[in-house]
């Protein structure tokens, strides 16, 4: 990273006091004793008891029996001041066993206390029991007891910071793959949020969904929202101004002015800044102010944040780059044997439609639309004798022209790019007809890749609609009545269905992409002739 990057990962200082370590929520003493006078004489001394600014809870149980039930309502106990003789001599320090073993927690600190020591011989049970305090209930005087509680409530404290760091990595840990893996920088900043919003409120699935966050990319001279949860939800594809939160708002500015991430009461706000120049703005809103813990949490995962948007970015420019030049490439072969200039855009733009019409996920429509571009590529191992012929092919021309799929499909197959190896099936199968009597291999029905089929009718549809110098484009009407004349013949019947009852969408995209002036390129009769439709 160059140093500019490296300032782009600083926090800048937070102007808001410090979040308690333990905010709104008391402490939580298990008195677990057969005894009534201790419960009385405990909650007499600890009364009006805090430590950090939070008070206390004090929670009684006159049984082990009783205090598993209590243990298992309250896993955030934080200590438990257990007698050892209770129902039986053994009572306590079975449920310090059950405690460690069974419940399996470790966190609640275990002060046992007893008034029979040679019952429960002090070294023995340290270890045994996993005990953190042993007292004898003679020397457990009330500032003996403040300070023993004191004491196990840091120790807590610790133990529960330390346990809570580590969840909060495991969950980074565990969710990394599946959201560095992420193509979409909307898809990528959505999955942030979700981690975030977990982050923060880990441990309370409640709080989680009550948070809400905006992600937002600079567009121009404006932010606008690319993923958003919470009451941002329906704030996705609008400009930040436009979401009505004044707080989001100023600290989405603020973050853009000052280049740095911050936190700020109950909010984390990101700002990351790619090494071309692209800029993002992360802003996730809690229900309470921020911890320590999940501060620290969130700025380890901030810096990976930052080398991801940064790889998203390269593979965006990347992949925009290789989209050009596979539609470039597409486009000059089609120079020698079409005259419209948007042939293989229209193409591809229709390819998707109809693959997501078709129930095709989002990223194969586009694998699809990407590897149309290449459907004619075989042509260029045709020769202009043949392809450029103005009058009608001859039966060796025909046999010339229909060798075309399977030379593209040479070109395409040795490559273990998932764009190529789709490109490769449409190039080959872009001719085959619905009823077999395509080429090159007469394939029937579904026995044609979807690819395949999809392409065959997104090309026809728009050749039909182009000037070619032996013929005019056909009017709208004519070329829907043509596909439906041979829907189940040349066509995929369902193929055919979803055209129709979309066919706006279709034009829509005719119509965006219609060519500019023609480009004086090259005669088309020679495919019309081999599929068998020319006039």
């Amino acid at each position: 990273m160059t140093d500019t990057e490296h300032d782009a990962l600083r926090f800048a200082a937070e102007k808001n006091e410090e979040t308690p370590a333990n905010p709104g929520r008391n402490w939580k003493l298990l008195v677990v004793d057969d005894d009534d006078f201790v419960h009385r004489v405990t909650s007499m001394v600890l009364r009006g008891y805090r430590f950090e600014g939070v008070g206390l809870t004090i929670l009684s149980a006159y049984s082990a029996a009783e205090g598993r039930r209590l243990l298992e309502e309250n896993p955030d106990t934080a200590v438990m001041l257990l007698d050892v003789v209770m129902e039986n001599p053994q009572a306590g320090l079975d449920l310090a066993a059950w405690t460690r073993k069974e419940l399996k927690n470790t966190l609640v600190r275990i002060i046992l206390r007893t008034g029979q020591p040679g019952e429960a011989p002090e070294q023995e049970v340290i270890f045994k029991y996993d005990i953190n305090d042993y007292k004898e209930k003679s020397e457990l005087t009330s500032q003996k007891l403040y300070t023993a509680i004191t004491t196990a409530i840091r120790s807590y404290r610790d133990m529960r910071a330390l346990e809570f760091s580590r969840r909060g990595l495991a969950r980074i840990l565990t969710a990394s793959p599946d959201i560095f893996k992420s193509q979409s920088l909307g898809e990528f900043a959505s999955g942030v949020l979700t981690q975030l919003a977990s982050t923060v409120c880990q441990g309370d699935d409640t709080l989680m969904a009550r948070a809400s966050g905006v992600a937002a990319s600079r567009r121009g001279d404006q932010f606008r929202v690319i993923a958003s949860t919470g009451k941002f939800e329906q704030a996705r594809g609008r400009i930040i101004a436009e979401t009505g939160d004044r707080e989001a708002i100023l600290c989405i500015e603020r973050a853009a002015d000052i280049k740095r991430s911050f936190f700020q009461n109950d909010a984390f706000v990101g700002y990351y800044r790619t090494a071309t120049g692209s800029e993002s703005i992360i802003y996730l809103q809690g229900t309470r102010p921020i911890s320590e813990e999940n501060r620290e949490l969130i700025e380890i995962f901030s810096s990976n944040i930052s080398v991801a948007f940064d790889n998203i970015d390269h593979n965006a420019v990347m992949h925009e780059t290789q989209r050009e030049l596979l539609i470039t490439l597409g486009e000059v072969v089609e120079t020698r044997t079409s005259e419209a200039a948007n042939h293989v855009r229209r193409v591809a733009e229709y390819a998707r439609l109809l693959a997501t019409k078709a129930g095709m996920d989002r990223d194969r429509a586009e694998t699809l639309r990407l590897a149309s571009t290449m459907h004619d590529i075989g042509k260029i191992g045709v020769p202009d004798t043949v392809l450029l012929k103005p009058g009608s092919l001859d039966e060796n021309e025909l046999k010339l022209i229909k060798k075309h799929p399977e030379i593209g499909y040479d070109i395409l197959k040795g490559t273990d790019s998932l764009v190529m190896q789709v490109a490769a099936t449409v190039a080959l199968q872009h001719h085959e007809r619905w009823d077999g009597q395509g080429y090159p291999a007469g394939l029937t029905g579904e026995e044609i890749n979807l690819a395949g089929r999809i392409v065959m009718l997104a090309d026809v549809f728009d050749s039909l609609g182009c000037d070619r110098p032996h013929r005019r484009a056909w009017p709208v009407a004519d070329i829907l009545r043509f596909i439906a004349g041979n829907r189940g013949t040349m066509f995929d019947p369902a193929l055919v269905d979803m055209l129709m009852e979309h066919k706006d969408e279709f034009l829509a995209i005719k119509e965006r992409l219609a060519d500019g002036q023609a480009g004086g390129w090259a005669d088309g009769r020679a495919d019309e002739q081999a599929d068998g439709w020319a006039e």
